[in-house]
């Protein structure tokens, strides 16, 4: 594209009076713009001799908390390092504002035009009235250019790199290896057990959340309560509050004090207290964060205490995400247990297996959570004793003769007599010493639990009354030198701080401190559970998109209550969408239970989660209307809330909980039409808007009443079949941040201003028939193989003539095209013993390319506002969309892919992206959308253990260019060789894979994967930074994930035989939000009252950590940063702050007190403030 221009014309919405005068205001704004670019140039390089005399003046600065050494060479040589990277880092200040500066003068004649046609097949997009540019404050680069990290004395690529594998037998601990110890060891202090009662509730997995409840965990509990009131001593830990608080809700008041008196005492603990036990790899932090402050906001509610310990001994793997978020939540301990076993064996070999964990990003220790894992392969009783679980099982005394299990070893449990208990417990206590020598202190940890167990009276009685008789005897033979109880998770991790004489939540004298992350999870042998980052991807789908709603329906829902309250309209308004909100809530908290989100539930579980989606998704699309329908009205008094017809209606719906989205269809006739469109985003957004209406002659203008560039393009019912009557409009606007824009459309059969896209169909010799329908221009290509490409003004993108897909992208600011290719593969499994299945990955060898029996069809859509090329196969279709827009929209590549492999058969499908990066084995996901982890691809491990999961991004990168595949749905990810990068789709599956779940993978859905492709220049690569495991998006990054996660909401209003009263678009933001802010939740507090709204809202704020070292491109919005700050004062249009508490994450405990409402956080902070608007 040519850069942009405005319309030669006169009317239309081009500027007023003469070209002279234009010229002089371009002329007297590239002046300023000059001076000011300048000015800026001068403070760059002032700073810079600055801190070149800081250097000179601070040889004995302290790095990292480590004093240079005193000897003159190494403080020269640490000078000469500083001044390299300080130079660096000005290097690309100076780059920043040398590109602002350009852009800023770039866009100086910029206003408002219609669409003007170049020639060349391209077009001129008015680029609006004002110039927009991006200003990164030279301090806020340096996090991620200085970002060491502090060093750790574990970093998971480390270990990684250490490890051999290999797999060992170890003799009765088959992983590990034999433990001895001196019986003496103990002496002179004696060993500490806390034997630890626990039940683990799956919230949906074989059974339907409702029938465990009803089946087991309603027994559990009933049983709990009675039986921990027979005996002080008793313990029993709980995690799970979805099932809790449906518990709660049926039970009486005398059971309620109960169980507040046995909480209150301790014998009662609640560990982490989420929603569910969250999935760790699918998940997306909004979702984590979100289910943790419900289980949070109840427990304090209705129980009255505050969790202090974490607990997750059934997720799949384990993300740094959620260590931050329990720290965040103020929670001093945690607890893990799926780890790969080569990973558990070395950390028991070297005493490591309770560390401090620690952010990869982090510079000062602030995240540091004590944290302990479980040593041996399950969290079940045979496994938790000892390392020997034959032994172990026989101290599970719910396996007694008699009932309905038994231990595999075939030596049964014995009950506790006086006769026996001496033998018993000797044999016991030998496991307990074992374990305790893996473990630093002279503390062990012994859970005595199972997947719903203690669900009848009988095994309470049983397990609590013989580990009764053990304990009383090993407690009242001094010689055996141990002290043995009952207790809870945090009796347990206070007795390791007191060993040591630290305050709960510090470090321990001599523990090891460990970054990264504990994925990719193997339990046994070759069986690495990356499956299920991809598995039932429809429902991974379905939930990003929920979250999406939920966020904007909170954030709506907490303005336009504020708003209603301070109109006095409060009994028009339908405050009780609050219980909506509340019920979704708590459906996507469910889903983030880590055998839902992760797909590895039975079919009829499924449609279960799927209905509770569903169901969700349409009263969240209702609480969304309700509150903009208050807000666009000029008037508050014509507010008339109608349940039965809505105001206005969602542009697109669904038919059912397994079903993609259909367009709704705008019929016009005489009278206009109105589409009220959310920016659920919290920066301005330029983007094309899309609607589908029953005539092509359509005239979109503005409330305020400028027109709109407009195309209207074709809609297809098959490949080359056009749909009758039914039209694609398309118009650009520049939406405010989080605001309601307010679009009339009307037809108009002389309005010349919309101008039709053309179609070209390659059929490749396929014997298929065209059907064109008026008024648009389809061209066939029976035959040609020729490339072709579609370009905007940043790049051209070339497609391979015969297969229909990309091949290469040619930035227009480069003279030389980067090979970009996508290839579709198939992975089978193995042919013989363990296959795929919903949790592991078994393939048979690397991918086969997909061969389809007949050629591709392409369709390549040319207009003004976007092209695109969708391509056919049998068991997918792509769409490659490039909208022709400045900024963030028009950066990068729109990529869709419609998967339907329902008829394969234990096959795979993955998306390859191959590219000239020179990435060699290292590539980049991202973890749960917070942040990004670096990996390597180990040859000494099998394919399958280098996949991992993506839940908004993955990026190769070298010197040059950075590629960064973006994604709306979690997915598994790797990068098999040098410039590569490869995503699994969608998986088939016939057979179960042995890990409890009983089924394959058959129930595929047609699923629409949706991503986008960013290719960026790095202006500077920095050789330590590259080799750093930390690593961070551009901000340019940051957005595009934005966008492709919350995509605008259009709301036609609904046809009505009155005139619709005066309405207008709503802008809620007074100041703009700095651009490395992301407001991550706008939660309306419940008041006492149950499901009812209350005075307070939860603020959720998140500062991103980026990278300033990708060429900083107009982001065409006004992008600033501010070191952190964000003044909340009369941030609101209309509304008044008037209170503003900060709180831990999730509101249980307030932080330090708050003078002024201006926010300060650093770079990837979480905080959350309670606030009060008026």
């Amino acid at each position: 594209m040519r850069p942009l221009r405005s319309a030669p014309r006169g009317g239309g919405g081009g500027g007023g009076g003469s070209a002279g005068n234009r010229d002089t205001r371009r002329m007297k704004l590239k002046k300023q713009v000059t001076v000011c670019g300048g000015a800026i140039f001068c403070v760059a390089v002032f700073s810079l001799y600055l801190m070149l005399d800081r250097v000179q003046h601070e040889p004995e600065r302290r790095q990292n908390g480590v004093s240079f050494p005193r000897s003159q060479i190494s403080v020269l040589q640490n000078r000469i390092e500083q001044l390299e990277q300080l130079l660096e880092e000005n290097h690309q200040i100076i780059s920043h504002i040398k590109d602002s500066v350009l852009e800023l003068t770039e866009n100086a004649g910029g206003f408002p035009g219609l669409l003007t046609y170049q020639g060349n097949g391209s077009w001129a997009i008015p680029a609006g009235n004002r110039p927009t540019f991006l200003t990164v404050l030279p301090q806020d680069c340096q996090f991620a250019l200085g970002n060491k990290g502090q060093k750790t004395d574990l970093q998971m690529l480390d270990v990684y790199s250490l490890l051999k594998f290999d797999n060992l037998d170890g003799g009765a601990w088959k992983q590990g290896f034999e433990i001895t110890y001196n019986e003496h060891e103990w002496d002179n202090d004696p060993l500490q057990v806390y034997v630890v009662p626990h039940s683990h509730n799956d919230p949906g997995w074989i059974k339907t959340f409702d029938k465990y409840y009803q089946d087991q965990t309603q027994h559990i509990l009933n049983n709990m309560l009675l039986k921990l009131q027979e005996d002080p001593k008793r313990r029993f830990i709980w995690a799970e509050i979805s099932f809790f608080s449906k518990w709660w809700d049926n039970i009486d008041s005398q059971k309620k004090a109960a169980v507040r008196r046995l909480a209150a005492n301790g014998q009662l603990e609640f560990v982490t207290g989420g929603w569910v036990m969250t999935d760790e790899a699918n998940a997306h932090y909004f979702a984590m964060i979100d289910q943790l402050i419900e289980g949070h906001q109840w427990m304090e509610k209705n129980i009255g205490v505050i969790p202090k310990s974490g607990w997750a001994i059934d997720p799949f793997g384990h993300s740094s995400t959620m260590s931050y978020l329990l720290k965040r939540a103020n929670l001093t301990s945690m607890l893990i247990q799926r780890v790969h076993y080569s990973i558990k064996k070395h950390f028991s070999a070297t005493k490591s297996l309770e560390f401090m964990w620690r952010q990869t990003w982090d510079i000062d220790s602030s995240t540091d959570i004590f944290c302990h894992l479980m040593p041996f392969y399950s969290y079940d009783v045979p496994h938790t004793c000892g390392p020997d679980p034959k032994i172990c099982c026989q101290f599970d005394f719910r396996r007694l003769p008699g009932g309905r299990i038994s231990c595999p070893w075939k030596i049964p449990p014995k009950p506790i007599t006086s006769i026996n208990v001496a033998e018993r417990a000797s044999l016991l206590l030998d496991q307990y010493r074992k374990k305790s020598k893996l473990y630093k202190s002279k503390v062990v940890l012994i859970p005595v639990g199972d997947d719903f167990r203690y669900d009848n009276a009988l095994e309470w009685d049983q397990q609590f009354q013989n580990y009764a008789k053990l304990f009383d005897y090993m407690n009242s033979h001094p010689e055996l030198h141990v002290q043995v109880q009952f207790g809870t998770l945090s009796e347990y991790f206070d007795a390791v701080y007191k060993k040591y004489g630290v305050t709960p939540g510090s470090k321990p004298p001599t523990y090891p401190v460990l970054s990264g992350d504990f994925f990719t999870y193997a339990d046994r042998e070759d069986h690495y559970w990356s499956g299920y980052f991809t598995s039932r991807p429809f429902y991974k789908n379905l939930d990003r998109v929920l979250e999406s709603h939920l966020r904007a329906a909170e954030i709506l829902y907490s303005l336009a209550l504020n708003h209603v309250r301070r109109s006095g309209a409060d009994s028009k308004y339908p405050i009780s969408d609050y219980g909506s909100l509340t019920e979704a809530r708590r459906n996507i908290g469910l889903f983030q239970h880590h055998d839902a989100i992760t797909g590895t539930s039975k079919e009829v579980v499924v449609i279960d989660y799927g209905i509770r989606l569903f169901h969700s998704l349409m009263n969240l699309k209702r609480v969304i209307i309700n509150a903009a329908h208050f807000l666009i009205l000029r008037d508050k008094n014509d507010y008339r809330y109608d349940q039965s017809s809505l105001f206005l209606h969602m542009d697109d719906k669904r038919q059912n909980h397994d079903s993609l989205p259909e367009k709704a269809v705008i019929k016009l006739e005489s009278l206009p039409r109105y589409v009220v469109v959310l920016n659920p985003i919290e920066q301005e957004r330029p983007c094309v808007i899309s609607v589908l209406a029953t005539s092509p002659q359509v005239k979109v203008t503005l409330i305020a009443g400028s027109t709109l560039p407009t195309q209207v393009s074709a809609v297809w019912k098959s490949p080359t079949d056009m749909v009758t009557d039914i039209y694609q409009i398309s118009f650009v606007s520049r939406l405010s941040a989080l605001g309601l824009a307010v679009f009339q459309l009307t037809e108009s059969f002389n309005y010349r201003a919309s101008v039709k896209s053309s179609v070209v169909i390659y059929l490749r010799n396929r014997d298929v028939t065209v059907s064109k329908k008026e008024p648009f221009s389809v061209k066939i290509l029976e035959s040609s193989t020729d490339d072709f490409f579609i370009e905007n003004q940043h790049m051209q993108v070339w497609f391979n003539g015969v297969t229909g897909l990309m091949e290469t992208i040619k930035r227009k600011d480069d003279q030389q095209k980067q090979k970009v290719r996508v290839e579709f593969v198939w992975y089978g499994t193995r042919p013989f013993k363990d296959k795929s299945g919903a949790y592991l990955f078994l393939p048979d060898g690397e991918a086969k390319a997909y061969i389809s029996k007949q050629a591709a069809i392409t369709r390549v859509t040319k207009g003004p506002l976007f092209s695109e090329v969708v391509t056919f196969y049998q068991h997918f279709h792509q769409i490659v969309r490039l909208y022709n827009l400045p900024g963030v929209e028009g950066l990068s590549l729109d990529v869709s892919i419609v998967v339907d492999i329902h008829d394969q058969i234990n096959r795979e499908l993955a998306m390859r992206l191959s590219t000239s990066i020179e990435s060699g084995d290292t590539f980049y996901t991202d973890l749960n959308g917070f942040q990004v982890q670096a990996r390597k691809y180990f040859q000494k491990l099998p394919l399958q253990a280098n996949f991992y999961p993506m839940s908004t991004m993955a990026y190769i990168q070298d010197d040059r260019f950075r590629l960064t595949l973006h994604t709306a749905q979690s997915l598994g990810v790797s990068s098999i060789r040098n410039g590569q990068l490869e995503v699994i789709l969608d998986r088939r599956l016939m057979q179960d894979d042995n890990r409890g779940l009983g089924q394959g993978l058959k129930d595929n859905k047609v699923t629409c994967n949706r991503f986008r492709i960013l290719l960026e220049k790095r202006s500077a690569s920095n050789k330590f930074q590259d080799s750093q495991p930390v690593s961070f998006p551009s901000l340019l990054s940051h957005i595009t994930s934005m966008h492709l996660s919350h995509e605008v909401l259009a709301m036609p209003i609904t046809p009505r035989p009155q005139n619709v009263p005066p309405i207008r678009s709503w802008h809620p933001l007074a100041t703009p939000i700095p651009c490395d802010f992301h407001m991550l939740n706008m939660r309306t507090l419940q008041s006492e009252v149950v499901s009812a709204p209350g005075l307070e809202v939860a603020l959720i704020l998140h500062r991103k950590g980026f990278d300033c070292g990708l060429a900083a491109k107009n982001l065409g919005f006004n992008c600033t940063t501010t070191q952190g700050k964000l003044s909340l004062e009369g941030l609101f249009q209309g509304l008044d702050i008037q209170s503003v508490q900060p709180m831990s994450l999730s509101l249980l405990y307030p932080t330090e007190p708050f003078n002024s409402s201006l926010v300060s956080m650093r770079p990837m902070e979480i905080s959350t403030f309670r606030i009060r608007l008026v």
